[in-house]
């Protein structure tokens, strides 16, 4: 074909045509098919779906199950059908049926006690995880949520506790252990590594010797006995089955608030501090305002597990808070 040639069949719009269905459409290679601006290709997931919708829509189709992921279902339906699979509901499941089938002993002394640890657990490996900081006074700060509740609740030591109610004395025990984890942070953000490992464990000793040997506030080494859930709705929830579904229900309250956490704004921010902390501070991101309230929202769900400890021992000592159980911590966080 001549220069010629080429140049009238160009204006004619007979070139663009006989390469468009010879495979060149000016935006695919060669094999591709042109497409009108309605058209849809079946094999793609449509541009407002995301990944995880179109994996859970072949999931749902691979196992049979009907797909309520369609705009016709409710949003809520939607937002349920998209995120939980069949191995969250099989876990469910078995959490909610396992006091039924197993022992009071398993039920109380295995799985309530497994559900306050995990709490605390997760509090280390929030921090741990998406914050690059091991810390090892998680269960330092659980154990100032339980002797808080000792000392502003009830217990067996009538000479030291102000017998509050115990929503206020709980209240106030969170708010403490909370502060006190923020005060932690903020002595530790500055330093990484084994440096922060080093702080935080001295801060746990500190705190060990200060309950062993204060007896105005700790009642040194005897500490609090006899410090029990209250009687609520009638029910005695350190029974078995009742603090067992207890902690399983502020457990997985925990667990979802730290997975939505780590979703927002504020769990990606610390994601990249964590990996590259100068560059997120060059950003204008305050490294060190993130990582001291990440210390202080895990420090808020160890309060919650270090309250479920106190009323699953019905009781509180300075053993509760001794290094070797601030090791036990960091290994079930690293096991699990």
């Amino acid at each position: 074909m001549s220069a010629a040639q080429w140049r009238k069949a160009m204006n004619s719009g007979a070139g663009r045509r006989a390469l468009t269905s010879g495979g060149w459409n000016g935006r695919g290679g060669p094999g591709s098919t042109s497409q009108s601006p309605g058209s849809a290709d079946p094999s793609r997931a449509s541009p407002g779906s995301s990944a995880a919708t179109a994996a859970a829509q072949r999931s749902r189709a691979l196992d049979g199950l009907p797909d309520y992921s369609d705009q016709d279902a409710p949003v809520w339906l939607q937002w349920i059908w998209q995120r939980v699979s069949t191995r969250h509901v099989l876990v469910l499941l078995a959490v909610l049926i396992y006091p039924l089938v197993a022992s009071p002993f398993f039920t109380f002394q295995i799985g309530a006690q497994t559900m306050a640890l995990g709490l605390i657990a997760l509090s280390l490996t929030f921090l741990g995880g998406s914050g690059g900081m091991v810390s090892l006074s998680q269960m330092t700060v659980a154990g100032v949520a339980g002797y808080m509740v000792a000392v502003f609740g009830a217990s067996g030591v009538p000479t030291i506790s102000l017998n509050w109610p115990w929503w206020l004395a709980v209240g106030v025990a969170l708010f403490i252990a909370t502060v006190f984890a923020t005060f932690i942070g903020w002595l530790s953000v500055r330093t990484e590594g084994i440096y922060t490992i080093m702080i935080t464990l001295a801060i746990g000793v500190a705190f060990y010797y200060l309950a062993l040997q204060n007896y105005t506030i700790f009642n040194g080494f005897q500490g609090f006995s006899k410090v029990h859930p209250p009687l609520l709705i009638g029910i005695e929830w350190r029974d078995p089955v009742p603090f067992y579904y207890l902690a399983a229900g502020l457990a997985l309250l925990g667990y979802f608030f730290i997975k939505y956490l780590l979703k927002a704004p504020f769990g990606v921010a610390l994601k990249g501090i964590r990996d590259n902390p100068r560059r997120m501070n060059s950003l204008g991101f305050s490294v060190n305002a993130h990582r001291v309230a990440a210390h202080a929202v895990a420090g808020f769900v160890a309060a919650v597990g270090g309250i479920l400890l106190v009323w699953y021992n019905g009781l509180i000592t300075p053993g509760s808070v001794i290094s070797t159980t601030l090791i036990n911590v960091l290994i079930v966080a690293v096991l699990g």
